[in-house]
């Protein structure tokens, strides 16, 4: 191409000087600057100050264009700048998507759904379902297990057929073909609770040759004594005898085994240093949430659903070894009826005692659950063990909660979890580094998933960005209230669009669903 003749040049220029106009289109290289903050990038690397340069969806740079202008200039000197927070453990729901404001308010960017083995099991179609809907983060799936086996083999604990292991195989192939970025198993919860391991093994030996993960909600059995660490043991053996990553998730050592956390790391890590890494996640709090008959009402008495259930509730004598087995699993895995809330009336299990005169914890489960089937806060641990779990590198930050919405939240970590370790764990209590937190929330989960173009903040990075401020970043949701927002999350982008502006939720949908392909395997981040 000829060079533009010398008066025409000049014509141009003076043009461009008569016209601000054109000057400032043609010194808008980028459309976002985030200027003079202090970037955190995710890898675990020192904190230092940066601009970040966004064109498009993409991280174009990170460094000094203090030269440069751009459609929109934000100044953020003064607060931290890092990758957006990955939830892989969501239970997202299908109408929280759409807005998902509170996971937005704690600078989540992408999730992670279908935990504990539960979603669709037409994975493909939730996924498109989702984005025709509009979504407001990204959203990313797991084959769920439970599902599955639900499915195919019913509620009964009965033994699968041939024709049934098959079935159940072809449908763990289809939802990694479909685009699923692992295997999510909830174990502890029934009906999947009533598969042995050797079958769990076989159904799930077809996703060897994926490179993948997978997460459990560990099982925890009488037969075990009610063990966590038996319970991990056992996701360890599954992961290795499949060739996925086995993932301890919301990781925890539960009622007798508290102060044990030091010793199942420890296994954890002997495990990577042979070559077989081990991952898990872990949220901010000393009690979980689940329905009340899940985890606390013996397995065989709830062998198929709930109306079967509560006939064996009217059997004297079922009743009678029922509440027997319902104090045993209180006692070894949970903190106390005190410890117990139930979320459809706000009582504590200790009140629902003391109101009506019953002389145990397990009575009063079985008299709740003849007329209701409520889910329930559950106290469970200590907060010494806690405390090495979230300061250790091969655990990601997860909040086991839902893009949902208000009136359906009833744990404080729907809009507490994130905020709530960078405030109270790093800058509190300074259990860890600003910049190990951070790649506990941003690479290590995007490691783990197998996403290359996320968790970090580098050119070529899709621009998922969160804004705080270190100073004042913090929960406030209780369990009284959960769902008062957290404080200092001041701007968020998803795909380079703005989800939070100056701390207002904006609600724009520009998140997106993700689809893992066979090249994106999951790797421990350096």
């Amino acid at each position: 191409m000829r060079p533009l003749p010398h008066v025409m040049r000049a014509t141009l220029l003076v043009s461009a000087l008569l016209n601000p106009g054109v000057l400032a289109a043609q010194r808008a290289r980028y459309d976002v600057i985030l200027r003079g903050g202090t970037v955190i990038d995710g890898t675990g690397a020192a904190p230092r100050r940066a601009d970040v340069a966004i064109r498009g969806d993409r991280i174009v740079l990170v460094g000094d264009v203090r030269s440069a202008d751009a459609r929109v200039v934000v100044d953020v000197s003064g607060r931290m700048v890092a990758p957006g927070f990955i939830n892989v453990h969501s239970h997202a729901d299908r109408g929280g998507l759409p807005t998902a404001a509170n996971l937005l308010s704690q600078g989540v960017t992408t999730v992670l759904m279908n935990a504990d083995g539960s979603g669709d099991v037409a994975l493909g179609a939730q996924l498109d379902s989702l984005a025709a809907r509009g979504l407001a983060i990204n959203a990313a799936a797991s084959v769920p297990f439970n599902s599955i086996w639900s499915t195919v083999v019913g509620r009964s604990d009965v033994r699968p057929t041939e024709a049934q292991i098959a079935r159940m195989q072809q449908l763990v192939t289809t939802g990694l073909e479909a685009g699923a970025f692992g295997v999510s198993a909830g174990l502890d919860y029934k009906p999947a609770y009533f598969a042995t391991v050797d079958e769990v093994n076989r159904i799930l030996a077809v996703a060897t040759s994926w490179g993948t993960f997978f997460t459990n909600h560990d099982r925890i059995t009488p037969e075990s004594g009610f063990s966590s660490t038996a319970g991990m043991q056992e996701t360890m053996r599954i992961g290795f005898a499949t060739g996925m990553v086995p993932v301890f998730t919301h990781m925890k050592l539960q009622g007798r085994e508290q102060g044990r956390a030091r010793l199942m790391l420890d296994t954890m890590h002997t495990e990577t240093r042979r070559g077989r890494w081990v991952a898990g996640d872990v949220y901010p709090y000393l009690a979980g949430q689940t329905m009340l008959a899940a985890l606390i009402v013996p397995g065989w008495a709830q062998d198929g659903g709930i109306e079967a259930m509560r006939a064996r509730f009217r059997d004297p004598a079922l009743r009678a070894r029922i509440i027997a087995e319902a104090n045993d699993a209180i006692a070894a895995r949970f903190t106390g009826a005190a410890g117990i809330l139930l979320n459809d009336d706000g009582t504590s299990l200790q009140q629902v005692m003391d109101r009506e005169q019953i002389a145990s914890p397990g009575e009063a489960v079985v008299r709740v659950l003849e007329n209701r089937m409520p889910s329930a806060i559950l106290g469970f641990g200590a907060e010494a063990d806690l405390v090495q779990l979230l300061a250790d590198p091969d655990l990601a930050i997860a909040c086991d909660c839902d893009a949902m919405r208000p009136e359906r939240v009833s744990h404080p970590r729907y809009f507490g979890t994130f905020p709530r370790v960078l405030g109270r764990y790093v800058r509190e209590q300074r259990v860890l580094s600003w910049q190990a937190a951070i790649r506990k929330m941003t690479q290590l989960p995007a490691s783990l998933m197998g996403l290359s173009d996320r968790g970090r903040l580098a050119a070529g990075m899709l621009a998922d960005v969160v804004v705080f401020d270190s100073a004042t970043v913090i929960d406030r949701a209780t369990y009284a209230q959960p769902t008062t927002p957290s404080l200092g999350i001041e701007q968020v982008l998803v795909n380079g669009v703005f989800a939070v502006r100056d701390g207002t939720v904006t609600g724009v949908q520009a998140g997106r669903a993700l689809r893992r392909t066979r090249a994106m395997i999951s790797r421990r981040p350096r």
